[in-house]
């Protein structure tokens, strides 16, 4: 008979989920991996690494247009959308087989099936599992009950609903159907411009469809620092989409191949024929269903409530990623994961800094940031030193043909600590982890001082920001 006991249980196999039962196996604890629907979760499958293959594609798409700009000859450019969404699904089964072939290696059991919590204690959990519909890999357990030390829940989020923009799959969308369309709309209008929504505006407006964002806030790309979004935005209107800040969707009427959207900025509501509407609204943690309030578990805002090493209230009981809160992102999910099994295996590991975690946005031009924005630090009460950086004065970035972009560096003026770095501008989203290691390190603007950037690089960008906030800026 398989065996059903296990040291650590963790239920949900996204990043957040199969990394943390990776560094548990690693740690010794014997290990187990609940799934119902497909390894690697939302981020590998619906999420993160399908909406960069698609970015990808109409990146490429769009230097293939712009073909002449670099001296070449690019004659009938083209797409076609199947071909593109295909390669986007082929990179997802690859991942998903990467996901399968860490847990065999790392000797952890997959249970295959929908998981109930049972019981809890410090004594230990049971939960029992359900069969779906999924057909389940090679060698999965199945459906029976099962007992665990240690339930780390790791479910995920799912896209959040608003009265009155419900979709439908077909005409309102989610980012499940914008990753996988029936046909490429010539007409769009997004709902939401923080990650989601301005990737998928950015991937839509490439390929040549007309795109609308509305923002209920004042300032699009709400969490990021107000002079980087509206940079951004200057950027995206340059590309033909139409950007509407500090308006609500109030209504949608379905047609048969269309939707009228009612738009009100506060003064006269007007009215907006599409083809299709994303809906890009945020997200919500997934924690019903499951045996949660039956245990106690203490949630709040739609989210599991935890301390910093992932506890929650009721003992033997830990929640990582989306489902644990904001910011609901993938890296977050992954060091989270970690801290909490390092923590149950009695290592004292630091607790999550959620300051420390940077954000980024694939759209064209990208955007990255750590730290605190500007707003936030003068906030905080902080006597604040900023420098800024354009991309018009670093070689590379005029050699590639990318000089539209910004480094914005925020110090404390007492101390020298690094307090945030915010970026938009070509491949900034691989050069944000220099800031974060760097406030990681507790650097202050010295160590950047005498740190030597290579030339010629992008990353040469960040060095002059840190020289402009101390009035030693060289290119500008």
């Amino acid at each position: 008979m398989a065996d059903t006991s296990f040291d650590v249980v963790v239920i949900g196999s996204g990043p957040g989920g199969y990394v943390t039962a990776i560094r548990a196996a690693q740690l010794g604890f014997k290990t187990a991996i609940v799934e119902k629907a497909y390894l690697g979760g939302i981020c590998n499958n619906w999420g993160c690494i399908p909406t960069k293959a698609l970015l990808r594609s109409a990146e490429i798409y769009h230097y293939m247009k712009h073909a002449k700009d670099y001296g070449l000859s690019a004659d009938n450019v083209s797409f076609d959308p199947k071909a593109v969404i295909a390669r986007s699904r082929g990179v997802v089964k690859r991942l998903n087989g990467g996901v399968e072939y860490l847990m065999n290696k790392n000797k952890i059991t997959i249970i295959w099936g929908e998981a109930t919590l049972q019981e809890a204690g410090s004594g230990g959990g049971k939960f029992t599992v359900k069969k779906t519909e999924a057909a389940p890999p090679k060698g999965a357990l199945g459906e029976g009950a099962y007992t665990a030390k240690h339930i780390i829940v790791a479910t995920g989020a799912r896209p959040r609903v608003l009265p009155g923009l419900e979709p439908d799959k077909k005409l309102v969308w989610t980012y499940f159907e914008a990753m996988n369309p029936d046909k490429m709309p010539k007409s769009l209008l997004v709902v939401g411009s923080g990650a989601i929504g301005i990737e998928f505006a950015s991937f839509y407006r490439t390929m040549g469809a007309e795109v609308t964002v509305v923002e209920v806030l004042p300032q699009i790309l709400p969490v990021e620092d107000a002079e980087i979004a509206g940079f951004a935005r200057k950027q995206f209107e340059k590309q033909g989409i139409k950007v509407l800040a500090n308006t609500k969707v109030t209504k949608l009427d379905k047609k048969a191949d269309s939707v009228v959207a009612t738009i009100d900025d506060g003064n006269k509501p007007v009215t907006l024929e599409v083809d299709r509407v994303i809906s890009a609204v945020g997200v919500v943690g997934n924690i019903e269903g499951f045996g949660l309030e039956k245990l106690g578990v203490k949630t709040e805002r739609g989210c599991i409530v935890i301390d910093g090493y992932g506890k929650t209230n009721v003992p033997g009981i830990y929640a990582i990623g989306d489902v644990a809160g904001p910011p609901m992102l993938a890296h977050k999910a992954e060091h989270e994961g970690v801290i909490c099994v390092e923590a149950i295996k009695g290592l004292h590991p630091h607790p999550m800094d959620r300051l420390l975690i940077p954000g980024c946005t694939y759209c064209h031009p990208q955007i990255a940031s750590v730290g605190l924005t500007e707003a936030k630090a003068k906030e905080a009460g902080k006597d604040i030193r900023v420098g800024r950086f354009p991309f018009v004065g670093n070689g590379k970035a005029i050699a590639q043909g990318e000089d539209q972009g910004m480094v914005k560096v925020v110090f404390d003026r007492k101390t020298g600590q690094l307090l945030g770095a915010h970026m938009v501008g070509s491949e900034v989203t691989e050069l944000i982890q220099g800031f974060v290691v760097a406030m990681n390190l507790e650097t202050t603007e010295e160590e950047l001082f005498h740190t030597i950037f290579p030339h010629p690089t992008i990353s040469e960008t960040m060095k002059e920001a840190v020289l402009d906030a101390y009035g030693r800026v060289l290119n500008m």
